[in-house]
């Protein structure tokens, strides 16, 4: 006599109509997913409309350590990388579904709900008002943010060095110092005298120097660009 091969779709069907019946699980599944929708439209509106200056009451024993940030850590890596620490209400780009993720098992875990978000991220992913790595953030209190999630591309590895100009006067200055140097060493002293001394160079220097600046100060004012330790927290464009 053959034994018949066990259906384990059958028997898993056998176990679960024991329990409950399938129209029971049907509304049962149907209040959860509803629940979780309202949930989820919940976390999108308050990163849609986080509300400034406010704290979260996390159980700090639940925390992990090496997500908690000082605002002053932020200031600095958001100066050295030209990057923006703002309100998510300004954020212009796309929330992933793992970060969505994040926020809920947070709110479960501590039992409340996050308010307050904010992101670093570059200028260009915020809507700015008039006057390519998103970090999404939930206040603690005292200046103390805990790190929720982190999306999309590493920055650049010459970031750094490619705004380190933007970083304050001083170094702005040097790189047109430079610049206008590099300039003068390139151009020909007999396109300008028949004899090129030292003191023709120099002052071929700081015309170029003169005039360097000049381009320098009309983009930046046309454009409405300011040193980064002036932008990092500012929800304005220029």
């Amino acid at each position: 006599m053959l034994l018949k091969k066990t259906n384990v779709e059958e028997k898993l069907r056998n176990y679960r109509d024991k329990v409950s019946h399938p129209n029971t699980l049907l509304e049962q599944v149907n209040c959860i997913l509803k629940a979780d929708a309202s949930h989820q439209q919940k976390i999108q509106n308050e990163l849609v409309n986080s509300i400034e200056n406010t704290t979260n009451k996390f159980n700090i024993d639940l925390l992990e350590s090496d997500k908690i940030y000082h605002l002053s850590y932020i200031k600095e890596i958001c100066i050295d990388y030209r990057l923006r620490f703002l309100d998510t209400k300004y954020f212009k780009g796309n929330y992933p579904s793992e970060a969505i993720a994040e926020i809920k098992k947070l709110e479960k875990k501590h039992q409340i709900q996050i308010q307050g978000f904010r992101i670093i991220a570059p200028s260009k992913v915020f809507k700015l008002e008039n006057a390519d790595d998103p970090l999404l953030f939930a206040p603690i209190g005292n200046d103390y943010f805990y790190l929720i999630h982190k999306w999309g591309n590493d920055l650049h590895p010459l970031r750094k060095l490619l705004v380190l100009p933007f970083k304050n006067f001083i170094n702005l200055t040097a790189l047109i110092l430079i610049v206008s140097y590099v300039t003068t060493e390139l151009l020909p002293m007999r396109l300008f005298a028949r004899e090129g001394d030292s003191s023709m160079f120099w002052l071929l220097f700081i015309f170029i120097f003169k005039m360097v600046a000049a381009i320098t100060l009309f983009y930046g004012v046309a454009l409405g660009k300011n040193f980064n330790h002036a932008i990092w927290n500012s929800k304005y464009f220029n």
